[in-house]
């Protein structure tokens, strides 16, 4: 059986960019944030609002959606999670600090999502609509099918 992944390493380093990044851009990091941010980063898999909602008012908390979606625009404006549009939810960047292209491979059996990068496509992408005479604003591909874990491959 796999070793489970342990994901105390990926929170601490996602708020300590966060912390890092928006201290440089003069953005306010509030405690509502972080705690969203922390919780959208205790797992691989993309977290629904209503699920942070409910999440925050098992941890005491009150806030009510707006204030939520308020906190999830914030962590998106700041490049620090990603929305997956066709699961309707948030997953965390692991690069914050870099511009780039994101494509997210996410599993339709175990729900994780994995971002990836790859600079050819994006690069094709924006070849096609420079030919196209279309200025692309935001340019995510979400590529749904199964992971390693559950097709059962190993890797090389």
């Amino acid at each position: 059986m796999p070793k489970k992944h342990d994901h105390t390493l990926c929170v601490d380093q996602a708020v300590a960019e966060a912390e890092r990044l928006c201290n440089a851009r003069g953005s306010r990091f509030t405690k509502l944030r972080k705690q969203i941010l922390v919780m959208i980063w205790q797992g691989h898999k993309a977290v629904k609002a209503y699920d942070l909602l409910d999440q925050l008012a098992v941890e005491g908390g009150s806030a009510k959606p707006p204030t939520v979606y308020r906190a999830l625009d914030f962590l998106m404006e700041e490049g620090l999670v990603h929305k997956i549009q066709s699961l309707n939810a948030y997953i965390g960047c692991p690069h914050p600090g870099d511009q780039h292209i994101s494509q997210f491979l996410i599993c339709d059996k175990c729900e994780t999502v994995q971002e990836v990068m790859t600079d050819a496509l994006g690069e094709a992408v924006t070849e096609a609509a420079r030919a196209a005479f279309f200025t692309i604003r935001r340019q995510t591909l979400e590529l749904h099918g199964l992971c390693q874990t559950c097709t059962g491959i190993s890797g090389s």
